[in-house]
């Protein structure tokens, strides 16, 4: 996430990659994203982030292979899932900030995405870190452990071949083994 100024031609270029790529749940969506990138004025108001329900003026865009709703519009306390009303509030509000979430597969491991992701200034540091955030980076940490180990078993191998200690090698080698397994069935996000 960015906190620089992000050019609206960056947005308008990304907008138009993301509906290349991906297939959204509610095809209103894919109209609300092209007319947002065929207006600068709308670009230079416009901010992607995450936990967009926490900004005064939202919307949370979801694909297909997602998880998230397939589209919600927030206008202070406000909430609806119909796309028009949203539509008529960006395009009567052009000169309001509007802050977008996408909900896509991988989306933290996206460049394009973050490279145009904003933090979010209507969170507090305590919501920064949420369950998702917390069960990632418990995953990252078992994976690098895990990786860890398995540096450490290659090279106490490549010992036990050096001292010739067969039972050393069977020893390690099974470990290694185990360790290789938990690699594998370490979760994606």
């Amino acid at each position: 996430m960015t906190n620089a100024v992000i050019h609206p031609h960056e947005k308008k270029a990304f907008i138009y990659w993301f509906l290349n790529q991906y297939e959204m749940k509610a095809r209103e969506s894919n109209w609300i994203l092209s007319y947002l990138a065929s207006h600068n004025k709308l670009l230079r108001n416009l901010h992607f982030v995450r936990h967009a329900k926490a900004c005064p003026r939202s919307i949370i865009i979801s694909t297909k292979c997602s998880n998230g709703v397939a589209f919600r519009f927030h206008r202070n306390k406000l909430i609806t899932s119909d796309p028009e009303k949203a539509f008529h509030d960006i395009r009567l509000n052009d000169d309001e900030a509007l802050y977008v979430q996408l909900n896509f597969h991988q989306w933290r491991q996206n460049p394009q995405y973050a490279l145009i992701l904003e933090e979010n200034p209507f969170l507090s540091d305590d919501d920064f870190i949420t369950d998702e955030d917390k069960r990632e980076a418990e995953r990252l940490m078992n994976y690098t452990l895990q990786a860890q180990i398995r540096k450490s078993l290659i090279e106490q191998i490549d010992e036990s071949l050096d001292e010739r200690d067969y039972n050393k090698f069977i020893r390690l080698s099974d470990e290694l083994k185990k360790t290789e397994k938990n690699l594998k069935n370490q979760p994606t996000s």
